[in-house]
């Protein structure tokens, strides 16, 4: 079995395929990675992956089950948590006026403070925004601060992101199905 999500590794959508694989006793279980969903969701109706790993709150998801209805179906759900989140800085900017975030996380915290929000694909691309000094401030895995502590500090522990995540499949569940209410 092919099972896609969101890249890059180091993901939330990676690592909570890790632990799905690993909870659903999945070991054989191959995983491919994708820039976007939309690409994700045209290989597993393609045929070329068995199934897709999303979160609800992606900003995607809403036109993913839009535009694949009745080609893609949900076959598994379940409520798992991200990566601990942090809003981080990088230490040589006293007074941050940017602040990038991937846009699910946009209502994590009060970012009212800040001149410029600044949309990214994901929390990793913010982490790696922030230690290449594109970004002042953002939304990123606090592991990127205990990784960095000497490039980054702390503004505001966040902790993980609890959502609903869902696998879709090509074909629809079951009638008698202990998923479908």
């Amino acid at each position: 079995m092919i099972v896609a999500t969101l890249g890059p590794k180091g993901s939330n959508h990676m690592l909570v395929l890790r632990r799905y694989v690993e909870a659903r006793g999945l070991a054989d279980a191959q995983v491919k990675l994708f820039d976007d969903f939309p690409a994700a969701f045209a290989a597993l109706v393609a045929g070329e992956v068995d199934r897709v790993l999303q979160c609800t709150a992606h900003f995607s998801h809403a036109d993913c089950v839009g535009r694949y209805m009745h080609r893609a179906f949900p076959v598994d759900a379940f409520v798992a948590g991200s990566h601990p989140l942090a809003l981080l800085a990088r230490r040589e900017v006293a007074a941050p006026r940017q602040v990038a975030r991937q846009p699910a996380t946009r209502y994590y915290t009060d970012l009212s403070s800040f001149a410029e929000e600044i949309d990214a694909p994901t929390t990793v691309a913010v982490a790696e925004g922030l230690l290449t000094g594109c970004f002042e401030a953002g939304i990123c895995a606090r592991q990127a601060l205990d990784d960095h502590p000497d490039k980054l500090r702390l503004l505001e522990d966040l902790g993980p992101a609890l959502d609903v995540w869902v696998l879709y499949g090509t074909e629809p569940l079951a009638n008698d199905s202990p998923l479908l209410v």
